[in-house]
C-alpha cells in the first residue's frame, strides 16, 4: 500500500529521531509513553524544521497549515500558522488540528493534561531564530535555551507525572546543557545559516572572530573557546545524576539516556581536539552506553 502524502509528511519528520544525541523514545519504555514522547517529539521537530528551513520539498506542510505551498519558505508565516493549529489542539471544542503531527499530538495533550506553554515556548524560540543571529552574553543564550530546550524536559516530566520544582530545576540545567552541546557540534552549519550561538563575550575573551569560525579546521583559539563552552555544558550536566536518582523505574533509564547522550557527545567533541569546524563530532553507541552506565552509577552514589 502506498503511503499517503499526509503519512509521508509525519514519517519524514519523526524519522529524524534517530539522528538525535539521545534516545527519544527507547524500546524499554511502556508503549503508551513511547507514543506520547514521539507525539511531542514530532511537534518539536516540526517547529525546528520550519525555523531552520529544513521542511520536505513540495510544500505539504504549508498546505496542512492552511497556507499556499510557496509560503513554506516564509518561516514566520509558517510559525504563525503552526501556532494557530496548536491552539486547536488545546481548544475544548471546535475544529480538529490541520497538520497530521498536531492531530497525533492532541490525544497526548488530553490524556496527560498538558498545558500549551512549553509548546508555545518552542515556537517562540524559532521566531527568535529568525530575528536574532548573535548572542552577546551567556545570560542571553541561556534565556534562549529557556525557550528552545527547557520546555522539552518539562514535557517529559509532565508526560510521566513526575513534575516537581526541584526536578524542573535540574531538568532545565540538563536541557540547557544539551542545547549548548548541539550548538557546539553545529558551529559550522549554524554559521552557514548566519547564526552564531557562541556568546560574543566569550569569543572576545578567547580572541575568536567570526572569520575564525569560517575556516575548514579550527585554530588554537577556537579550540580553546569550544573547550570552555564544553566545560560549561559538562557542569550543567552534573545536575543529571541527582535528577535520575529522584525518579524510579524505566523513567530512570530514560533520563540517564538523555544525560548520557550529552556526555557522550562531549566526549566526541573532546576526542576531535575540540575542532568542530570540519563537521559535527558524533558520539558512538558504545560511548553512549558507557556514559549512561556512568550516570546510573553516579545516581546510586557510586564512583
Amino acid at each position: 500500500m502506498t503511503p499517503t502524502p499526509t503519512a509521508r509528511t509525519g514519517d519524514a519528520t519523526l524519522g529524524k529521531a534517530a539522528d538525535e544525541n539521545f534516545p527519544v523514545a527507547p524500546f524499554f519504555l511502556p508503549r503508551a509513553w513511547r507514543g506520547d514522547l514521539m507525539a511531542v517529539y514530532g511537534f518539536a521537530r516540526l517547529v525546528d524544521d520550519i525555523g531552520d528551513g529544513d521542511l520536505a520539498p513540495g510544500g505539504a506542510d504549508a498546505r496542512h497549515l492552511g497556507l499556499e505551498p510557496e509560503q513554506s519558505e516564509d518561516r514566520l508565516a509558517m510559525l504563525d500558522a503552526l501556532e494557530t493549529d496548536l491552539r486547536r489542539v488545546f481548544a475544548a471544542t471546535g475544529e480538529e488540528p490541520s497538520h497530521p503531527l498536531l492531530r497525533k499530538l492532541r490525544p497526548t495533550v488530553r490524556r496527560r493534561a498538558l498545558t500549551p506553554e512549553p509548546f508555545l515556548g518552542l515556537i517562540e524560540a524559532n521566531r527568535q531564530d529568525q530575528k536574532v543571529r548573535r548572542y552577546g552574553t551567556y545570560a542571553e543564550l541561556a534565556a534562549y535555551c529557556e525557550l528552545s530546550a527547557n520546555p522539552v524536559g518539562r514535557l517529559v516530566l509532565a508526560l510521566t507525572g513526575t513534575t516537581s520544582p526541584e526536578r524542573v530545576r535540574r531538568s532545565d540545567a540538563v536541557c540547557t546543557a544539551l542545547q549548548i552541546v548541539e550548538h557546539l557540534q553545529d558551529v559550522a552549519e549554524d554559521l552557514e545559516r548566519d547564526r552564531i550561538y557562541l556568546p560574543a563575550e566569550d569569543m572576545e575573551r578567547f580572541r575568536v572572530t567570526e572569520a575564525d569560525l569560517a575556516v575548514p579546521s579550527a585554530g588554537a583559539s577556537v579550540r580553546a573557546l569550544i573547550a570552555y563552552e564544553a566545560q560549561r555544558a559538562s557542569d550543567l550536566l552534573d545536575e543529571g545524576p541527582p535528577l535520575v536518582r529522584s525518579v524510579d523505574g524505566r523513567l530512570k533509564l530514560l533520563l540517564a539516556g538523555f544525560v548520557g547522550g550529552g556526555r557522550s557527545a562531549l566526549t566526541a567533541i573532546s576526542a576531535a581536539g575540540f575542532d568542530v569546524l570540519p563537521g559535527p563530532p558524533k558520539a558512538t553507541k558504545p560511548s553512549l552506553l558507557r556514559e549512561v552506565g556512568t550516570v546510573l552509577r553516579r545516581a546510586r552514589g557510586e564512583r
